[in-house]
C-alpha cells in the first residue's frame, strides 16, 4: 500500500454531465466527445467508503450507454466512467470499510467510476475476491454474473423449464447458458452468427437458432411448439424479439434488459395482452439488488466466485487496453474481437 493516500488520480472522465437530449445509439461511432483523459480530484473519504488502486475495469454495453447520456442514472461531468472493476483497497473510512483494507475486492463504482487509476467506491458494494479468482474474473464479477442469476429467477418465477434467450452469443449470454443447463432448464439461443452454434450447443443450448438463416422462420416456430417458452429474455429490443414473443404462448413475458438495437420494434398484436396474458417488462440490476435480501446476495455472490474459480464461468477477453491510451482504441476493439475489452491502469 502507498505511505501516503493519493489526493489526486488520472481516468478518462466524463466530458458532459446529466443526460442526453434525445435517444442514444447503442455504439457511438466516436467516445472523444463524451470523455477526456485527465487528472482527476478525488474527494476525501466518508464514512463506510473505500479507496482503490484499480487493477483492471471491463466495457460493458452499459458504460456506453452511460457516456452517452442514456442511461438510467445522470453523468457527473468530470467524473471518471466505468461501472464496475477489480482492485485492491488502499485506503478505508469507518468500520464498515476498514476490514477491506489491503484486500482484493470487485466493486461497483459508485463515488467515482472504475475507468480511472484509483477509484472510491462505498465498501457495501465491494465483494472480496477468493484467491484463486483471476483478476479478469473478478473485474467483471458484477454486472453480468449477478444479472444472469436474476434472470434465471425471473424465468423459474414462471414455473416453464423454457426460455428464450436472445443474443445468446455475448458474454452475459453464455453466462445464462451454462447457468440454465447446470439447472435443468432449457434455452433456446437466438444468434445471427451461425458459426457460433456449435460453441453455444456444447455450453447447454437445447437448441440454437441463427436468426440470418432462410429456415429461421421454420425452425423457430418447430422450437417454439416443442419447448413451449414462458420467457424471453432480451438484450436487443428490435422487431425480430417482437415477432417471436408475439408467437410464444399464452402467458408469455418479455423481459428487457438491454438494446442492442437502434430500432425499435412494431407491437402489431396488441390483442394478446389483453386475451393472452401477455407482458412486457424492463429489468435492471440497480433495481435488483437493493430489493434482494442481504441473505440472498451474500449466496449469490458465493455462486458466483465459486463457478469462476471452478472454471464453469469464465470471462472472455478481446483485448487488454493501458488506460492511458484507451479512449481511441476502446471501440476498434470492440469490433475486433469477441470477448470483454479491458482497461488496465
Amino acid at each position: 500500500m502507498p505511505e501516503t493516500t493519493p489526493q489526486t488520480t488520472h481516468g478518462l472522465a466524463l466530458r458532459e454531465g446529466g443526460f442526453a437530449r434525445g435517444p442514444v445509439p447503442q455504439v457511438p461511432h466516436d467516445l472523444s466527445p463524451f470523455l477526456e483523459w485527465r487528472e482527476i480530484a478525488l474527494p476525501p473519504l466518508q464514512s463506510g467508503q473505500v479507496l482503490i488502486e484499480v487493477i483492471m475495469a471491463p466495457v460493458n454495453p452499459s458504460d456506453l450507454f452511460f457516456v452517452q447520456g442514456g442511461y438510467g442514472q445522470p453523468r457527473i461531468s468530470g467524473n471518471p466512467a466505468g461501472f464496475e472493476g477489480v482492485g485492491r483497497v488502499i485506503a478505508a473510512e469507518g468500520s464498515a470499510a476498514t476490514p477491506l483494507l489491503g484486500r482484493r475486492v470487485a466493486f461497483l463504482g459508485t463515488v467515482t467510476g472504475s475507468w480511472t487509476r484509483h477509484a472510491i467506491s462505498d465498501a457495501a458494494l465491494c465483494i472480496p475476491l477468493r484467491d484463486d479468482l483471476k483478476d479478469a474474473d473478478g473485474a467483471a464479477l458484477i454486472v453480468n454474473p449477478l444479472t444472469a442469476i436474476a434472470l434465471l429467477d425471473e424465468v423459474r418465477a414462471q414455473k416453464g423449464n423454457a426460455f428464450i434467450l436472445n443474443a445468446a452469443g455475448s458474454q452475459l449470454g453464455r453466462l445464462i447458458l451454462g447457468l440454465a443447463q447446470d439447472e435443468g432448464l432449457d434455452a433456446l439461443a437466438v444468434i445471427r452468427r451461425a458459426d457460433m452454434a456449435e460453441e453455444l450447443q456444447a455450453l447447454g443450448a437445447a437448441e440454437v437458432l441463427v436468426s440470418t438463416a432462410a429456415d429461421f422462420p421454420a425452425r423457430s416456430q418447430a422450437a417454439l411448439r416443442a419447448h413451449k417458452p414462458r420467457v424471453l429474455l432480451d438484450a436487443v429490443g428490435d422487431q425480430g424479439a417482437a415477432d417471436l414473443f408475439f408467437a410464444m404462448p399464452a402467458g408469455a413475458r418479455w423481459i428487457s434488459y438491454g438494446k442492442m438495437s437502434d430500432d425499435a420494434p412494431s407491437l402489431t398484436q396488441m390483442g394478446q395482452f389483453i386475451f393472452m396474458d401477455k407482458r412486457i417488462e424492463g429489468f435492471w440490476l440497480s433495481r435488483w439488488l437493493p430489493a434482494a435480501s442481504a441473505e440472498r446476495r451474500a449466496a449469490v455472490v458465493a455462486q458466483v466466485q465459486d463457478r469462476f474459480a471452478t472454471g464453469r464461468w469464465h470471462t472472455r477477453i478481446a483485448a487488454q487496453l493501458p488506460l492511458d491510451r484507451a479512449l481511441d482504441a476502446i471501440l476498434p476493439a470492440l469490433q475486433g474481437g469477441e470477448g470483454k475489452v479491458m482497461l488496465c491502469p
